[in-house]
């Protein structure tokens, strides 16, 4: 099997490409914010006051390197961490109005952004690839590594 035409360098490359795309976009409009720290301001839009480790799973990411992203997204005054009323050993992580407006104010950005990466892609062939894209995060779930 020659492993260049497998789906798994074409993936990572492309991933590669989108992160650096996106830093490159926020760094000329000088926004002070990493793709990374973008997805947390949008999961806490969609459901804010996340338990923290709920926000790592929902992220991907482990528990240690949550915490050092969600230290900086504080010290940045995006996020502020409040212990559950319920159970204090539980963080809670909100979206501060600082976030909330640095995310609308990047909302538009990345729009424009997905919109031109699918630029000169057909409806079909976008349906198509999230499919097989499924298809590989489901065989990943299945799989041990």
């Amino acid at each position: 099997m020659d492993l260049e035409n497998t789906l798994a360098p074409w993936l990572g490359k492309t991933m590669k490409m989108i992160d650096n795309h996106i830093q490159d976009i926020f760094d000329i409009e000088n926004i002070d914010l990493t793709k990374t720290q973008w997805v947390i301001l949008k999961m806490l839009k969609t459901k804010d006051g996340v338990p923290q480790q709920e926000l790592a799973f929902i992220a991907g990411r482990d528990k240690t390197s949550l915490t050092r992203l969600i230290n900086t997204m504080e010290r940045k005054n995006l996020v502020a961490r409040i212990p559950s009323k319920k159970d204090k050993r539980i963080n809670l992580v909100y979206l501060t109005k600082s976030g909330n407006s640095i995310f609308e104010k990047t909302l538009p950005i990345m729009k424009k952004f997905a919109s031109g990466l699918q630029e000169n892609i057909s409806e079909e062939e976008i349906k198509i690839a999230i499919s097989v894209i499924k298809k590989v995060q489901q065989n990943l779930t299945q799989k041990p590594a």
